[in-house]
């Protein structure tokens, strides 16, 4: 495959945890041509359980820096404390007052760098934690790109951003059209990191009052950055009344259902066997899957060319 130019990114997000958004991806994984698969939950990767990958390429993701004090540099001018806007470097006293030792709190530390730059004595170090990895791995339905913070760590925001990266440049290198995304819930950084850039965005709901609410959260977030948002019901049929104010409210804001998954034990009894429904099913909500997978395909050949859903 040649390289291309012209990589168009699809990114499934729901306003909340639980949804199905990551077992739709599985399935979209399944039914598409020509793609990278992306997992940008990152604090709470599970496409790879699905998709059971083989790790080809394992980094370290180390995050932000943080820095230290090496003590036996540190000549106690005390020029360093002023600069510290986040109040992360401290001095330790004696009772005559004289300066014993100058810290650096970890946790205050911001990494900006300052402190280092203007030691006269070099005596300010970076030191580097890995704060995860993240992975290039071959899967049944092609290459993905994933990763796995570590318990409580932050920054998933910068792991979220190197993993798109990396999905784009295998894509644009080995000559793929498209990067399915499985993006983070709720609003906050991680998925703005995940749908910055992007083509279109699905977000995943369904039919309860806290998730048409997160809904509504999601989609005014994406359209904040001016890109096409669509929405899926899944277990639609769990309450019809709900499902209705959802289309309705979609439809005035610009952001259509484009289908609706009933509720269905096969998706359990396909996530057992490691597949995705439309791998293990042909029943009612393997169809509806199809129908979303090909309005969405629909959508981005005609946002290829100037095209939006009406």
């Amino acid at each position: 495959m040649g390289r291309k130019a012209n990589v168009k990114q699809l990114v499934i997000i729901s306003g909340k945890g639980g949804t199905g958004k990551t077992s739709l991806v599985a399935c979209f994984a399944a039914l598409a041509q020509d793609k990278v698969l992306a997992d940008c939950d990152v604090d709470a990767a599970d496409l790879h359980l699905i998709l059971s990958p083989t790790v080809r390429k394992e980094e370290f993701f180390h995050g932000t820096p943080r820095f230290t004090v090496n003590q036996e540099k540190c000549v106690r001018c005390e020029k360093c404390l002023p600069l510290c806007r986040f109040g992360a470097i401290e001095a330790r006293r004696g009772e005559d007052g004289e300066l014993q030792e100058v810290t650096i709190d970890p946790v205050s530390c911001e990494g900006c760098r300052v402190c280092a730059y203007l030691c006269p004595a070099e005596a300010i170090e970076q030191v580097s934690k890995e704060l995860g990895r993240w992975f290039l791995s071959d899967t049944r339905h092609g290459p993905m790109v994933h990763a796995r913070l570590g318990i409580a760590e932050e920054n998933s925001g910068k792991l979220v951003t190197i993993v798109r990266t990396e999905a784009r440049r295998i894509a644009e290198e080995e000559g793929f059209e498209l990067i399915i995304v499985d993006g983070p819930p709720g609003i906050g950084c991680p998925v703005i990191a995940s749908i910055t850039g992007a083509n279109l965005v699905l977000v995943v709901t369904e039919p309860t009052l806290s998730a048409r609410h997160d809904l509504e959260r999601a989609v005014a977030l994406v359209a904040n950055f001016g890109i096409q948002a669509a929405a899926c019901v899944n277990k639609c049929d769990l309450n019809p009344g709900i499902v209705a104010e959802i289309r309705d409210w979609c439809s005035k804001n610009a952001a259509p259902v484009i289908g609706e998954v009933p509720y269905d034990p096969a998706f359990t009894r396909a996530q057992m066997r490691g597949e995705s429904i439309v791998e293990h099913s042909h029943g009612p909500a393997a169809i509806a899957v199809r129908e979303v997978w090909s309005r969405l395909a629909d959508l981005l050949e005609r946002q290829g060319n100037g095209g939006r859903l009406p």
